[in-house]
């Protein structure tokens, strides 16, 4: 598995590219968690995300570069953070509990996007036309030649910037002060003066925008469509990137690389060992990690 993966550029860049998305739900379920919210619906967020950027990339298809990127960006966290504003909405107004609604919302953002899809689809297929140039994020071979014919692309520099950005807000700002308050302590932090409800919809709408963002990794970044199903489910394995990192940015990229080589690793194998072997296999690989960070933790803590 690891000579697939990290043996050679081919390999590397295929886990590259399974990896980034993963970044972008890891780093949307672990800013929830700080906030004290359980974002279950980042994979719909994605998946809402990606279709709005494929929506803005084939209406101005003669848009200019890096425009049209922008304005595709844009249109995905937009989208994100209006589907995870709703549940922080719900929450805030009348105390829904987030899981139920985000679960929910998934099943509501797949059926919504086939029914409005079928405007936008090409006859007879389950994808969309194809976007602009000008949305075209490049790929990582144009920078490194060894990891040509791998679709990785410019969304992963997009992705660990994004989070620098959310370790930041979250350790280096008051208002992420607040937020991790909110997710330690919602009584202390209303007593504090914190706005408990404003502060819910707003890590929510965040938490949405960044998974939204993510689906630039397939429709920008290689695909350069929206396509039904997609997703594949990145955004259910962004709880457990969250939760393998320890809802600390730094962690959530490092554990999506290793999903990302369990990821391409099963594949690479698949045709010579049963692909149920393979899920035992990612399983051990991510129980082990899991034990060895919770026992790593306990004892940094000892000796700090």
């Amino acid at each position: 598995m690891l000579r697939e993966t990290l043996g050679t550029g081919y390999g590397i860049g295929q886990t590259l590219f399974k990896a980034t998305p993963l970044i972008f739900t890891g780093l949307a379920v672990a800013f929830g968690f700080r906030a004290g919210l359980f974002n279950i619906g980042a994979e719909g967020q994605l998946y809402l995300g990606a279709f709005a950027a494929a929506l803005v990339g084939v209406a101005w298809k003669d848009g200019p570069f890096p425009l049209l990127l922008v304005l595709c960006l844009a249109a995905a966290a937009g989208a994100g953070a209006l589907w995870g504003a709703i549940p922080g909405w719900l929450k805030a107004r009348f105390g829904a509990h987030e899981v139920i609604n985000t679960i929910m919302l998934n099943f509501i953002a797949f059926a919504l996007v086939s029914y409005l899809g079928h405007g936008h689809f090409v006859p007879a297929t389950v994808h969309t036309a194809e976007i602009g140039a000008g949305a075209h994020i490049p790929r990582l071979s144009a920078l490194l030649p060894a990891l040509k014919g791998s679709p990785a692309n410019f969304t992963l520099a997009l992705g660990v910037v994004l989070a620098v950005w959310v370790g930041f807000v979250l350790f280096r700002t008051r208002r992420g002060f607040e937020w991790r308050t909110l997710g330690l302590s919602p009584g202390a932090a209303e007593y504090g003066g914190v706005a408990v409800g404003r502060a819910q919809v707003g890590a929510l709408a965040l938490s949405g925008a960044i998974a939204g963002l993510g689906g630039a990794n397939f429709v920008l970044g290689y695909k350069h469509f929206f396509e039904l199903g997609f997703s594949g489910g990145v955004g259910f394995l962004g709880i457990a990137v969250a939760l393998l990192g320890r809802n600390h940015p730094l962690g959530v990229v490092l554990a999506a690389l290793v999903f990302g080589v369990l990821g391409h690793g099963g594949l690479a194998i698949n045709a010579r060992v049963p692909r149920e072997l393979v899920n035992i296999l990612e399983a051990l690989v991510i129980l082990s990690a899991i034990g060895i960070a919770a026992v790593a933790e306990r004892r940094l803590r000892k000796f700090a």
